[in-house]
């Protein structure tokens, strides 16, 4: 995964490269406008190039070099909290108390609309999913929740819970949502155990998008901009070569846990081994030969021992 992340940086690193070319081509005064506004042509689309290859490099479905998390809409019931979207558009119930059972109730979401049967005249808990297109420009923070609230003629009608039909009630609101972004994050478990000390590595990815970069906003196309590129690109390529170089940490932290890893595996194979493939019939073959040795060597040095005694009864007698 850090090897593909690696990749695309690289290839953004060209792309700035290419960029800072054009910057210093454009930074000379025998160029006309029209020249330049030919470089500037180019350089914009190596900008957008940068946002797609930032965009584009994923691993399993997770993006490496945007620098944010997933923000979507799960299909969401009426009757529970909305908790991440990336918009709601504008949307009205109208209820009539005078529904029966077997009636139908129609929920307008702009041009879209969905039909639901009633199925009890007390009360009825709404199951209809709504999906969203990607709008809005108010941003709820952080994980907050929101719950959605009706008024009319004195009432107030909350829809986490189940919806009692009696007075005639209409209800409009609208919500408006942003996509939220932050630093994606990358945890790599590398042992058996649930310490996140010991057993996990967890590495952060840096957005390198153009605008992450700063050279979203460059331009090439008159000389006083085409100077200002080029200290802008400048600055990209260090940002980029810091967040590069988080990502090759991240490799070689990775190359030396593999490492231990395999070495510990190889040990405790060693060891394991040593107990369960014990060949128990020839060790005690061994094990009896080296006792007789044993034995015979202590005979043959008790009986050096008499020797000595042996001479002296032979001298006395």
């Amino acid at each position: 995964m850090l090897q593909i992340a690696d990749g695309g940086m690289a290839t953004i690193n060209d792309i700035l490269t290419r960029m800072k070319t054009l910057a210093v081509q454009a930074s000379s005064d025998n160029l006309s406008s029209t020249e330049r506004g030919f470089l500037d042509d180019e350089f914009q689309a190596l900008d957008e190039e940068i946002n797609r290859v930032a965009d584009s490099t994923t691993f399993n479905g997770v993006r490496l070099l945007s620098g944010q998390t997933t923000f979507g809409v799960d299909p969401a019931a009426v009757g529970t909290n909305i908790e991440a979207a990336d918009g709601i558009a504008a949307f009205s119930i109208d209820s009539d108390g005078g529904l029966v059972a077997g009636d139908t109730i129609s929920i307008t979401f702009d041009n879209a609309t969905n039909t639901m049967t009633l199925t009890n005249t007390n009360q009825a808990n709404f199951s209809q999913s709504i999906d969203l297109d990607d709008i809005g420009v108010t941003a709820l923070t952080g994980s907050q929740t929101a719950d959605v609230e009706f008024g009319a003629l004195g009432i107030t009608i909350t829809l986490n819970s189940a919806f009692a039909f009696g007075t005639d009630i209409t209800a409009n609101n609208t919500f408006d949502v942003a996509t939220q972004t932050g630093p994606a994050s990358l945890t790599y478990q590398i042992g058996s155990g649930n310490n996140a000390a010991v057993d996990r590595l967890t590495f952060n990815l840096t957005s390198v998008s153009s605008a992450a970069l700063g050279v979203g906003a460059l331009q090439v196309n008159t000389l006083a901009n085409a100077q200002a590129a080029i200290a802008g690109v400048d600055a990209a390529i260090d940002t980029l070569q810091t967040a590069r170089s988080s990502v090759g940490v991240g490799q070689n932290r990775l190359d030396f846990a593999a490492k231990n890893l395999a070495s510990s595996q190889e040990n405790n194979e060693a060891a394991r081994s040593t107990l369960l493939d014990l060949d128990v019939a020839a060790e005690m073959t061994q094990f009896t030969s080296k006792q007789i040795l044993v034995q015979s060597g202590v005979a043959m040095l008790a009986q050096a021992n008499q020797m000595p005694q042996n001479l002296l009864r032979l001298l006395q007698g």
